[in-house]
């Protein structure tokens, strides 16, 4: 299935977009995608619904708004440096195990939302990413056993602002969780939809200006091998946001660097998770 949240900004509604394109209201059967839809079976309980109630569903106007298609985590882990020749445009080293940070819930929004650049930014800077949502509780989960905490897979662009990131004191997380920095959807497709989530291709353009094209498979850290690790140092709660790392082609690779302005039109995608499209505007108070 492919899930989706449709309305205003904080009065979004589930649904569902079927294989032709259309899209179902079903908030019939389930209020949110939140931690507990997801924590309690409710991909299989929504789609043994669906077989009996589909045609009874509100369809959904292409016009609507897509928000993010599940409502705010308990939290956003994200993989630093995961690619290797992202590593290597950033002047860092291959890393010998995951590089872990945390992005701020509140960045999310929905995958054609504007990009809101932070007052006194000069280094915004764009990162397409394979998003995995946690579907049951992980904690020192195997390996072999992490597919069976996954609920889906979702597109993620990890927008970031290099000069707090980099250049400011302490953490990245000053440069990774500005408003409007983690536009996600525009549906989680479940895991029945991608058969091999660590071979897909994902681009992203800059003014129509392809920047990144790469794969998951050039993955230095898998997705089985990032859920597990994860795992091992806190519980991962069902709805949770795992973001996989980008590939080469983020502004701060290029000689010289390319940062975002106003105006500029960011799109993005990953084999069959669908595209978003974000314009950046400036702050204002």
């Amino acid at each position: 299935m492919k899930l989706i949240r449709f309305g205003s900004v904080g009065e979004e509604k589930p649904g569902v977009q079927l294989e032709n394109g259309t899209r179902l209201d079903v908030t019939e059967f389930i209020t949110d995608y939140n931690e507990e839809f997801f924590g309690t079976d409710g991909i299989e309980r929504l789609s043994e619904w669906l077989e009996k109630n589909e045609r009874n569903c509100p369809i959904v106007s292409d016009d609507e708004r897509l928000g993010s298609p599940l409502a705010r985590p308990s939290k956003i882990v994200c993989v630093g440096l995961n690619y290797a020749q992202h590593a290597a445009e950033s002047g860092m080293a291959v890393p010998k195990e995951p590089v872990l940070f945390f992005k701020a819930t509140s960045a999310i929004v929905g995958p054609n939302d504007d990009l809101i650049i932070p007052k006194g930014s000069e280094k915004t800077d764009w990162e397409v990413e394979l998003a995995i949502v946690i579907g049951k509780k992980a904690s020192y989960v195997s390996e072999a056993d992490a597919y069976d905490h996954i609920a889906g897979y979702v597109l993620h662009n990890d927008y970031s602002e290099r000069a707090f990131q980099i250049e400011r004191e302490g953490q990245w997380c000053k440069g990774k969780g500005c408003d409007t920095f983690a536009p996600i959807g525009p549906f989680i497709a479940t895991t029945d939809e991608i058969k091999n989530p660590n071979a897909l291709d994902l681009w992203l353009k800059l003014n129509g200006e392809t920047v990144q094209q790469s794969s998951t498979s050039d993955f230095i850290f898998n997705v089985q091998e990032v859920v597990s690790y994860i795992s091992q140092f806190m519980t991962l709660l069902p709805g949770d946001i795992i973001s996989t790392g980008t590939p080469f082609g983020v502004g701060l690779g290029f000689n010289p660097p390319k940062y975002l302005k106003a105006g500029d039109v960011v799109e993005l995608g990953i084999e069959g998770l669908g595209s978003s499209r974000q314009e950046a505007k400036a702050y204002k108070a």
